[in-house]
């Protein structure tokens, strides 16, 4: 993928999270192909978290996840094979060659996990976008909405991570150093591409989300920023290594709980605090500039919201995969401020989440 040429975008794949799974696995297809990457495999994952309900973020990002901004169907379908099993068998062929990034909620990886316990070993690196390091939440007043679309998920991931090979992105991140402000809104619709023409457009709900509920600035990055950490870990400021687990409890749901004791555990993951602002929206301008090949502009939004993909978008998710089906479905929790990725500010690793996790190689 684009970017300076600073990834090679080898699959991605796509978990239930702010959309259902048929949705971001549409989107996922969508945003490729409008990248000049239609090339790129794509793998649905797992429908719903391990052990809840699911939850979207569609009041938040719209029915479509993409703004409702009326997209195109994609030309293409899914590839073959469930996105666990990609996550199994890629890294396996590809021993320390390969960057997972991360963008939706852990479900895919920790079913992976249970599988195979040194999975995460077999990574060059994995960045995850998630949690929040400040416990100030966006979907909770402490939790982000990652973390807390699938607790036990996450406990997984972080009970497998150790700080040299794991690396977190929070919405703290994403909140305090990737806000858009309405000047950087105009600069983007300015540029005139279709992909800053489609980044624009996907966000639309988003901006009146922060606008009404965070507070912010402007609409905040959360899955480019924390992709542009992969793709340069020189944007990364500050960072501190730390025991951190997840709060799996009604009260406290998606926190995650992080010791800083001289009589902590020993740290698993590395949080980021800080990034280079100014140098992260360098890296997104720069990649939106660009007009990919044979990418077409974006037609205008129809009148009417177009509905979710059709259910044979996405293949059949099997149960020993994802875990036993939910008794029954929770109805959308209204908190939620994670925003799609922009199609170049994310080249490396396997896209995984509700926009997807991402596998690349190289790209770090």
């Amino acid at each position: 993928m684009p970017v300076g040429g600073g990834g090679d975008v080898r699959a991605v794949t796509t978990v239930a999270g702010n959309v259902p799974l048929a949705t971001a696995t549409r989107n996922a297809l969508i945003t490729l192909e409008l990248a000049g990457h239609a090339d790129v495999p794509v793998h649905p994952g797992c429908d719903r978290p391990l052990t809840r309900p699911p939850s979207t973020a569609q009041h938040v990002h719209g029915l479509d996840g993409m703004g409702d901004a009326g997209l195109p169907d994609p030309a293409r379908g899914p590839a073959a094979g469930h996105a666990v099993d990609v996550l199994l068998s890629l890294p396996r062929r590809h021993p320390g060659e390969l960057t997972l990034v991360t963008l939706g909620p852990l479900t895919n990886l920790a079913a992976a996990l249970l599988r195979d316990r040194e999975l995460l070993t077999r990574f060059r690196h994995v960045y995850c976008m998630a949690g929040a390091a400040d416990l100030r939440g966006n979907i909770s007043p402490t939790a982000e909405f990652n973390v807390w679309a699938d607790p036990e998920a996450a406990r997984v991931v972080l009970q497998a991570a150790t700080p040299d090979r794991v690396t977190w992105i929070g919405w703290d991140v994403s909140r305090k150093y990737a806000v858009m402000t309405p000047q950087d809104q105009r600069r983007l619709e300015g540029l005139g591409t279709p992909l800053a023409t489609f980044a624009h457009r996907i966000n639309r709900t988003v901006a009146d989300w922060a606008r009404d509920v965070t507070g912010l600035a402007g609409y905040d990055l959360p899955d480019p920023v924390a992709t542009a950490v992969a793709l340069r870990p020189e944007l990364v400021l500050d960072s501190e290594q730390a025991h951190v687990d997840v709060a799996v409890g009604d009260e406290t749901r998606g926190q995650l709980i992080i010791d800083r004791r001289r009589a902590a555990p020993p740290p698993n993951v590395t949080l980021v605090r800080r990034v280079d602002e100014r140098g992260f929206k360098h890296l997104l301008f720069a990649a939106l500039t660009t007009t990919p090949k044979d990418t077409p502009t974006p037609s205008p939004a129809p009148r009417h919201v177009r509905t979710p993909a059709p259910q044979d978008a996405h293949t059949p998710t099997p149960q020993d995969a994802c875990g036993p089906a939910p008794q029954h479905v929770r109805a959308p929790t209204p908190q939620d401020t994670r925003t799609p990725t922009p199609p170049d500010a994310h080249t490396p690793a396997l896209w995984d989440g509700h926009a997807p996790e991402r596998l690349t190689e190289g790209s770090a």
